[in-house]
């Protein structure tokens, strides 16, 4: 039977540590990953019900969106959720990992392409691509090559952001291919160490300020038609299943590109006006962030739970295509703590 680590694995191929906030905690947060996975179980948050949900289906493995520890612990006395939640799967043998900003920060498989292609968007990209933080250009020996690019892509470095040329004429390392590597920021000090262990010891760093499309925050696209205001709030409350729109002044146009962030995406407000988006579809704005709109753009809020609520089957499908030996299901819980009257 596959490991813990084994699934860990598979999801951090779509998602890298590596892409994750600097405030987050993704990663998994209880349990033993050399311990066989006999069932797994998605969710947005694991809570105590969740937990126990997953001990009477038989899984041993929670995979959550939201991780269910974000600071430090000092004390385990049950006297709040968290601590709860975690004495239990503790006590239950239950890991959680969780899969939080680096699955929203992916294009492939992440959480904003789930809500773009659910809203059925067509020519769909990264609302706010990372920028890139350098260029890293060294001399590799070539028996180490193939090792090198090896380390690179379990890094998360896509390969369009290699390139291995010819060696630069006069350089003291003549007859050597010259490699350059585009980083993110926090991807420097894993590369540098990678290099080192293939035997390349002569390298520099260029800043860089080219983005990646396939890194960043958001998504936007255009639907097939152009809609109605009202009529595409009907189709986005079907689309994403909600009950209820929290919304800004309509402007006089249809709907026609659409920028979308899962849960609290406020901050890319600017780049969804940038792009010229006609609605700003995302969640948790606060009553005196609605002026922000400016009568530039509309903005929807339609909840943090419902903006997400995709993440639970997208997660499923990731380790379900990678994995037949042991069951995945998708909580029955229904985690959100906001409820709504209308």
């Amino acid at each position: 039977m596959p490991t813990i680590k084994e699934v860990v694995q598979v999801l951090e191929q779509v998602a890298p540590p590596m892409y994750q906030e600097s405030y987050d905690n993704a990663g998994l947060i209880v349990g033993d990953a050399s311990i066989e996975v006999t069932g797994v179980l998605t969710c947005l948050d694991s809570t105590e019900a969740v937990i126990e949900e997953a001990v009477a289906k038989g899984c041993n493995l929670v995979v959550a969106h939201h991780p269910i520890v974000f600071k430090g612990l000092k004390r385990f006395t049950g006297k709040n959720y968290v601590e709860r939640t975690v004495i239990k799967a503790i006590q239950q043998g239950v890991a959680i990992y969780a899969i939080h900003t680096n699955l929203d920060n992916v294009y492939n498989q992440g959480v904003n392409q789930r809500i773009a292609g659910q809203l059925g968007l067509e020519q769909q990209k990264i609302l706010a691509p990372k920028q890139k933080g350098s260029i890293l250009s060294a001399y590799v020996l070539p028996s180490r090559k193939n090792s090198l690019l090896k380390d690179l892509r379990a890094l998360g470095i896509a390969d369009k952001d290699i390139y291995i040329g010819s060696p630069s004429g006069g350089n003291v390392l003549t007859g050597m291919p010259r490699l350059e590597i585009l980083l993110l920021e926090n991807q420097k000090r894993n590369a540098v160490r990678i290099l080192k262990k293939n035997y390349v010891q002569q390298y520099n760093f260029q800043h860089s300020e080219a983005p990646t499309p396939t890194i960043g925050s958001g998504m936007i696209g255009q639907l097939p038609e152009p809609m109605n205001v009202f009529v595409f709030f009907e189709y986005l409350k079907e689309k994403m299943q909600v009950t209820c729109i929290k919304y800004t002044n309509p402007l006089d146009k249809p709907i026609e590109k659409v920028a979308v962030c899962g849960g609290a995406g406020g901050f890319l407000l600017k780049s969804a006006i940038a792009q010229g988006a006609d609605i700003f579809i995302t969640a948790d704005y606060k009553y005196h962030e609605f002026f922000d709109a400016d009568s530039k753009i509309i903005i929807a809020d339609i909840g943090h739970f419902e903006s997400e609520q995709f993440t639970i089957p997208l997660l499923k499908e990731i380790i379900s295509n990678k994995f037949s030996t042991f069951a995945v299901y998708e909580t029955e819980v229904r985690t959100n703590p906001v409820s709504y009257f209308v």
